[in-house]
C-alpha cells in the first residue's frame, strides 16, 4: 500500500562478498549496511521489524480517538471533534505524506485516493468514519509490511549460513580471523559440524561433507586430501584443512546469492502490468466517485466509492509472489536469474532436452564383455586395458578403470599409436593389439562379424595379431530420475523433445527409456540452435535444458535456457535458470512453482478487478456505507497479498536455511 515495495534492498551479493553471517552479524549489517545507500542517505527500514513502536503508538492513538468519538467522550466544540482531528493528524500523517509525494511525482496511488476519502469524511463531520478508515489503512500497511518483509527475509536468509569467524593456519600457527580477511591460498581449518567458508581443495584430513546446498548430492561425500569442497557445505565428521581457492562472492555459494539478488532486482512484464493496472483502478475509482456525486449528490456514497476500490492486492501482491517463487526455487535447487524468466517458465509449452549430462549421467560405463570363442572375458579386458593405458579418450579411460576395479595389473604398452575417430594401435608383449571401432578393424583387415543388440551402447572391438578377440560394450547411464521427471512434465501438458549429437539408435533408446516421443539426433550445435529457433518462431514457449558447450547456442535461442549445475561454465553463463544439482526433478519442481506463481498472480488480477467493480457499483447505489467500504477494501487487499504469500518458502528456525528444502 506504500512505496516501500518499490525500493530495492541492500545488495545481497555484496554482503556475501563482505561478510559471511552469523545472527549477530546479520543484525549488525541490517543496521549499518542495509539502512544507507552508497551516498549515505537513509533508506526506508523495509519493514524488517514491521511492527515498530511508532506504528504501535500511531495505531493506538487512532483506535483510542475512534472510541472516544464513537462514544462522544469529550466534544467541547459542536462544529468539529477535537479528538477526531487530533487522531487524524497523528494517524493520517504517513498516509497524507505519501499521498503528497506521489502527487508531486505525478503518480496516482491508493494513498492519494484514501487521503481524499479521509479528508472528505472529516469535512462532513464523519470523524468516526474517517478515523476507522485511517485505522484500517494503518493496520493493513503493518500486516502488508510484515508479509513483504518475510519475502525479502526469505532471500536474505540465504546469507545466514556461512561462518563469520574462520580458523586459519598462517606461519605455522592457527588463528581465528574474520572471514572478510581471508586470502586466496590460506589454509582454512574446519572442525566436525562446521560450515565450510571457501571453495578450495582439501590439504589434510578425512571427513564426509554434506554439499547438497551446492551440488544437489543427496548423500554426504567422502573427502580426503586433493578433494574439492565448496562454501556452504557442512563438514560432518572429521577435521579438514582446506586451501582457499575462491572466497567471498567468487565462491559457488556467493554466486548463488549473486544470481538470486539480481533476480530480485529484475521486474517481470507481469509486474509492470500490475503497476499499470493499479494506477488505472485508482483513476477508475475517482472517476466513478465524481460520476456518483454528479448523479446522486450523495457525499457518503461518493466517499464509499473512493474507499472501496483497492489496488494494493496486485501492486504489492505481484512482486511478493515473484519474490516468493524465486526464493522457493532457490531453496529447491534452481537459480532463476530474473522475474522475466520466471514468468516465461510459467508459460512453457515445449521442453527441449539434451541427452548427455542431462538425461544421462554423462559418464560412460562398461556394460558387457563379448569375447569370441577361444577367448575369455579377462583376456579380452586385459588386452584392451593395456592398449588403452595411455589413452585420453573417455571410452579408453572407462576400460582401464574397470580393469583396475577388478584387480587386474594393467601393463604398459611398448608402442602406442592413436588414430582420431578410429582407435588405438599398440604393441604389448611384442604383439600388435588393436582397440577401436569397425573402421579401425577394416583398415587392418580384421573381420567384425559381432552383432550387438545393445543399440544404446558404443562397440569397442579388440584384436590381437590380426585376430578378433571380441567386443566391449560401453554406454552412458540414464539418470534414475529422468523418466519420473519426463512424466511430471507431461502431466503439466508440456511437450518434450530430445535433441542430441549422438547417433539415432542411441538417442531412440534413451528417449524410449525416458518417455520422450520426439527425437532428433546427430545434430551439430548450430543444428540444435536452429531447431529451437523453429519452435520459437512457431509460437511455442520453449525451455531448453542442457549442460555442455554445444548446448550454449540453443540455450540462448530458447525463451528460457536451463543449465545443469554440473555443466560447463559456458552453458551456465548462457542459461536463464541454473539447476544447482544434476537432478531433473528440481527442474520439474521449478516449472511447477512458475506455473503456480502465474496462476496466483492472475487470480489476484481477476479478483481485484471483480471486487473493485462490484464494490464501486454497490457503493454508487448507496448500498455500502464508508465503514463497510473500508472493511471490504482492506480485507480484499490482505486476501490477495496473503494469496501471494503462499509462495514464500517456509523457514526452519532450528537451522540455517537449506537451498534444497522448499
Amino acid at each position: 500500500m506504500n512505496a516501500q515495495h518499490d525500493r530495492v534492498p541492500a545488495d545481497l551479493a555484496e554482503q556475501a562478498a563482505r561478510r559471511t553471517i552469523v545472527p549477530e552479524a546479520h543484525a549488525h549489517a541490517s543496521g549499518e549496511e542495509a539502512g544507507h545507500d552508497e551516498h549515505g542517505h537513509d533508506h526506508e527500514h523495509d519493514h524488517d521489524h514491521a511492527f515498530e513502536w511508532q506504528e504501535m503508538v500511531r495505531i493506538a492513538v487512532v483506535a483510542a480517538a475512534a472510541a472516544c468519538v464513537g462514544w462522544h467522550v469529550w466534544e467541547p466544540f459542536s462544529a468539529f471533534s477535537l479528538i477526531g482531528v487530533t487522531g487524524l493528524l497523528v494517524g493520517g500523517w504517513p498516509i497524507f505524506k505519501e499521498a503528497l509525494e506521489n502527487l508531486f511525482a505525478k503518480r496516482m496511488t491508493m494513498e492519494l485516493s484514501m487521503s481524499i476519502a479521509i479528508v472528505a469524511a472529516a469535512a462532513i463531520s464523519e470523524f468516526f468514519t474517517a478515523l476507522v478508515i485511517t485505522l484500517f489503512v494503518l493496520v493493513a500497511e503493518v500486516l502488508e509490511g510484515m508479509t513483504v518483509s518475510r519475502g525479502r527475509r526469505a532471500i536474505r536468509d540465504l546469507l545466514d549460513f556461512l561462518p563469520r569467524a574462520v580458523s586459519v593456519r598462517r606461519s605455522g600457527t592457527v588463528a581465528e580471523v574474520n572471514a572478510d580477511t581471508l586470502n586466496i591460498g590460506d589454509a582454512v581449518l574446519v572442525n566436525p559440524g562446521g560450515r565450510i567458508p571457501v571453495d578450495g581443495t582439501v590439504i589434510a584430513g578425512h571427513s564426509f561433507v554434506d554439499q547438497a546446498r551446492i551440488t544437489g548430492e543427496s548423500l554426504p561425500l567422502e573427502k580426503t586430501a586433493g578433494a574439492a569442497v565448496f562454501a556452504g557445505s557442512i563438514n560432518q565428521s572429521g577435521a579438514l584443512e582446506i586451501r582457499a581457492e575462491r572466497i567471498g562472492r567468487d565462491t559457488s555459494y556467493g554466486k548463488i546469492i549473486d544470481a538470486v539478488e539480481q533476480a530480485e532486482r529484475s521486474r517481470a512484464p507481469v509486474q509492470r502490468l500490475a503497476d499499470r493496472l493499479a494506477g488505472y483502478l485508482v483513476y477508475f475509482a475517482l472517476g466513478a466517485a465524481v460520476l456518483t456525486y454528479l448523479l446522486t449528490r450523495d457525499v457518503r456514497s461518493t466517499i464509499s466509492v473512493v474507499i472501496v476500490a483497492g489496488a494494493c492486492g496486485i501492486a504489492a501482491g505481484t512482486p511478493l509472489a515473484i519474490l516468493g517463487a524465486i526464493g522457493r526455487a532457490a531453496r529447491s535447487g534452481a537459480i532463476i536469474k530474473g522475474g522475466l524468466f520466471l514468468e516465461q517458465l510459467g508459460r512453457v509449452t515445449v521442453v527441449v532436452l539434451d541427452k548427455t549430462g542431462t538425461l544421462t549421467y554423462g559418464r560412460p560405463e562398461l556394460r558387457s564383455l563379448i569375447p569370441l570363442e577361444g577367448t575369455d572375458e579377462l583376456t579380452l579386458l586385459d588386452a584392451a586395458a593395456s592398449a588403452e593405458l595411455r589413452s585420453e579418450h573417455p571410452l579408453g579411460k572407462t576400460i582401464v578403470a574397470h580393469a583396475e576395479s577388478l584387480g587386474l595389473v594393467v601393463r604398459e604398452p611398448q608402442q602406442f599409436g592413436y588414430t582420431p575417430g578410429r582407435g588405438i594401435d599398440a604393441v604389448i608383449d611384442g604383439k600388435q593389439v588393436l582397440v577401436g571401432n569397425r573402421l579401425l578393424m577394416q583398415a587392418h583387415s580384421v573381420p567384425t562379424d559381432i552383432s550387438s543388440l545393445h543399440l544404446e551402447a558404443s562397440e569397442v572391438f579388440v584384436a590381437k595379431n590380426g585376430k578378433l578377440l571380441g567386443a566391449i560394450l560401453i554406454a552412458d547411464v540414464i539418470r534414475s530420475e529422468s523418466a519420473q521427471a519426463i512424466r511430471a512434465i507431461h502431466a503439466m501438458g508440456i511437450k518434450t523433445i530430445l535433441l542430441t549429437g549422438d547417433s539415432l539408435a542411441v538417442a531412440r533408446v534413451i528417449a524410449e527409456q525416458s518417455g520422450i516421443s520426439e527425437v532428433a539426433a546427430e545434430l551439430l550445435p548450430e543444428d540444435k540452435r536452429r531447431r529451437v529457433k523453429e519452435l520459437v518462431d512457431q509460437g511455442q514457449i520453449v525451455a531448453m535444458v542442457g549442460d555442455g558447450i554445444n548446448d550454449a547456442p540453443a540455450l540462448l535461442e530458447a525463451n528460457v535456457g536451463v543449465a545443469m549445475g554440473s555443466g560447463t561454465d559456458v552453458a551456465r553463463e548462457s542459461a536463464d535458470v541454473v539447476l544447482l544439482g544434476n537432478d531433473l526433478l528440481r527442474f520439474t519442481e521449478t516449472l511447477s512453482v512458475a506455473r503456480r506463481t502465474r496462476r496466483i498472480i492472475w487470480t489476484n488480477f481477476v479478483g481485484t478487478i471483480g471486487v473493485d467493480a462490484l464494490g464501486i457499483g454497490l457503493a454508487a447505489f448507496g448500498l455500502l456505507n464508508p465503514l463497510l467500504a473500508a472493511f471490504i477494501h482492506v480485507a480484499s487487499e490482505l486476501t490477495f497479498i496473503l494469496n501471494s504469500a503462499r509462495l514464500l518458502p517456509s523457514r526452519d528456525r532450528r537451522t540455517a536455511p537449506d537451498l534444497h528444502t522448499a
